[in-house]
């Protein structure tokens, strides 16, 4: 017998994933509430996630987001979707936010209780994009309002606030361009591809046509055209003769039809008999000329080629600014800066001293013997000496750290949650202003899985057999917070998704490691340096419950020493609580977050450090001398 959750909220949360099975005519359908997107992949729903407290707005948003997503899944055919979707981009968007806004209409037409609940999901999605001090058109989507108008056409219904404004602002647009075609907007509702071919017609008005592409319907029957003319050309000229020839022969003497038929198939098995055997001389051909084996698939892992994953489906590769909207990042951007406001002035001395040390070592060092430049006072000797000696002078020439791109690694581990990470995250945005002022490039990455303890793949698993050992068994997040090329004031927002609710969960530290390294492997600068941030060993439930217990461990050793084996990479890593230095040749471990700012930025003085000894010194590594 199980025993009974504690959370208040579970009973509402299985209530609506059974109520969306059913208005979704989907019982398969698998719902789970997250902290990710709202949206469907395959037989999955993710709806928002519902705390303890079960606030008014948890419960209306979980509601509203869980009708919509099931009367797209009702009432939206993929096929005919898919046939009617334009290539070009704000074509698409168009057309998808039109179909959106006529599966929700047809739900509240056939399912008046959706209404409400879709009206609540849409005005807190209008409040988060803040669509209510929108004062311009141009403010706002021209896509998002054509939905809202739709809806609003179809069932009758003032939209919420924010909705509402956005709509306002673009109706009179739209209404001029494409306000014939709308007329028969209620005709068309309940048919998919009445409605789709509409879309495509607003779209045109609206002045995308050339987005549109070729129309579906045109290309099918001129496919069906060559299809009739290509069987009419097969036909031979005077094979209707012949044959109705052979049949008036058949009928008129059935036992001689029967002898030549019987003879036709003897002929015919012995020119099959004589085709085998020509076919099998040919089929013995030199060795040299024999079909090549197909090659083996690629190793997961570059530096362990028998390490294992179960499926790499569901891992992605994805933008900060895709797992948040951009008023709720700059929301929890706010909230970094006020956790961290007593830390800044500490830090920012820190990275002041980086700076004039770094720029101190731009230019310290001279060329002479030049034809121009400053006049060198030392060589003047020489022209009193001998007066046709020509004058010579000196430049100052710059160190070459300047062709160089800084990659921050930082675990989003579960562990790291509270003023670890909130440490981490105000130490890379001061280290990359600080660097890009410098004129070297930063790139600041985050790893973390999907779910906790497995997630599609682990469902996949258990569905499949449950085989031995499948290897690495949960979905990756390997998050980009800013690219190397990016300007910092375009990323600054970034960062602050670390402060999500729900963001920090596992850590599997090799394979990001490599998915860095193989990203700067890439990069055109000549000097690659990548540091990591981690408070712990690689730690997954999921994997290390069916596989060896140093499975993960292992893996980043591996990668590890393949990294500095090629040393196309430099690479140091700071442990925070964590002794890192069993992995890592060059590596520092600090027993408290408040040195954070400190390490990073000696960290990396010391390799921009011309001396040898003194890099050695900072990174804490012993050199021969």
């Amino acid at each position: 017998m199980s025993k009974p959750s504690d959370n208040p909220a579970d009973p509402f949360k299985k209530a609506l994933a059974e109520a969306t099975k059913v208005m979704a005519h989907d019982p398969e359908l698998s719902v789970s509430y997250t902290v990710d997107p709202s949206g469907v992949s395959g037989d999955a729903m993710r709806l928002p996630q519902v705390s303890r407290r079960m606030t008014r707005e948890e419960v209306l948003l979980a509601r509203g987001t869980a009708d919509a997503l099931a009367m797209h899944r009702r009432y939206n055919d993929a096929g005919t979707h898919a046939r009617y979707a334009p290539p070009g981009d704000m074509a698409r968007e168009l057309y998808e936010a039109m179909e959106t806004a006529r599966c929700e209409a047809m739900g509240a037409r056939d399912m008046p209780g959706t209404a409400g609940n879709i009206d609540a999901k849409i005005g807190a999605d209008a409040a988060k994009r803040g669509y209510a001090q929108v004062k311009e058109a141009s403010e706002a989507p021209l896509s998002v309002a054509a939905g809202y108008l739709v809806r609003h056409l179809a069932t009758g219904r003032d939209m919420p606030e924010g909705a509402q404004n956005v709509m306002e602002l673009w109706r009179g647009f739209i209404e001029d361009q494409a306000g014939g075609s709308l007329d028969d907007l209620q005709e068309v509702l309940s048919d998919q591809s009445a409605f789709a071919k509409l879309t495509r017609k607003v779209i045109s008005d609206l002045g995308y046509g050339d987005q549109l592409g070729e129309d579906p319907d045109e290309v099918d029957e001129d496919a069906q055209d060559d299809a009739e003319e290509g069987s009419d050309d097969d036909q031979e000229p005077d094979s209707t003769g012949q044959d109705d020839q052979d049949e008036d022969e058949a009928e008129a003497n059935p036992e001689q039809s029967q002898d030549e038929t019987q003879d036709q198939s003897q002929a015919q098995v012995s020119m099959d008999e004589m085709a085998d055997e020509e076919l099998g001389e040919e089929a013995e051909m030199p060795e040299g000329e024999a079909p090549l084996e197909p090659p083996p698939p690629a190793p997961f892992s570059e530096a362990d080629p028998e390490y294992v994953v179960y499926d790499t489906e569901f891992d992605e590769e994805i933008n900060a600014e895709d797992l948040a909207e951009p008023a709720e990042l700059e929301r929890l951007r706010d909230y970094l800066d006020q956790q961290l406001e007593p830390l800044k002035g500490a830090v920012s001395r820190l990275a002041n001293k980086l700076q004039r040390r770094l720029q101190a070592q731009q230019s310290r060092s001279w060329e002479f013997d030049l034809e121009e430049g400053i006049l060198d006072a030392g060589r003047l000797a020489r022209v009193v000496v001998s007066p046709t000696t020509p004058l010579s002078f000196k430049v100052e020439k710059d160190m070459e750290f300047r062709d160089t791109v800084v990659t921050l690694l930082l675990d989003n581990s579960g562990s790291m949650r509270g003023r670890p990470i909130s440490i981490a995250a105000i130490c890379a945005d001061v280290l990359a202003r600080t660097l890009e002022r410098c004129d070297v490039k930063v790139e600041i990455l985050g790893f973390t899985t999907r779910a906790w303890k497995g997630g599609m793949a682990r469902e996949k698993w258990l569905g499949s057999g449950r085989e031995q050992q499948p290897g690495r068994l949960n979905d990756l997040r390997h998050i980009i917070y800013k690219r190397a090329d990016a300007p910092w004031r375009r990323a600054r927002a970034n960062l602050g998704l670390m402060m999500k609710e729900g963001l920090l969960k596992e850590n599997i530290d090799g394979e990001a490691l490599e998915w860095a390294h193989r990203r700067m492997v890439g990069r055109p600068e000549a000097r690659k340096i990548l540091m990591v941030i981690s408070d712990g060993a690689p730690v997954d439930d999921s994997t290390l419950s069916v596989n060896p217990a140093n499975f993960l461990e292992k893996h980043l050793r591996d990668v590890i020493a393949m990294v500095e084996r090629r040393r196309q990479v430099e690479l140091l890593a700071i442990g925070i609580g964590h002794d890192v230095t069993r992995y890592y040749d060059r590596a520092v471990t600090i027993t408290d977050v408040e040195q954070l700012a400190g390490a990073m930025t000696e960290q990396l003085a010391g390799l921009f450090d011309s001396d040898p000894r003194a890099r050695a010194r900072l990174l804490g590594i012993k050199r021969a001398s």
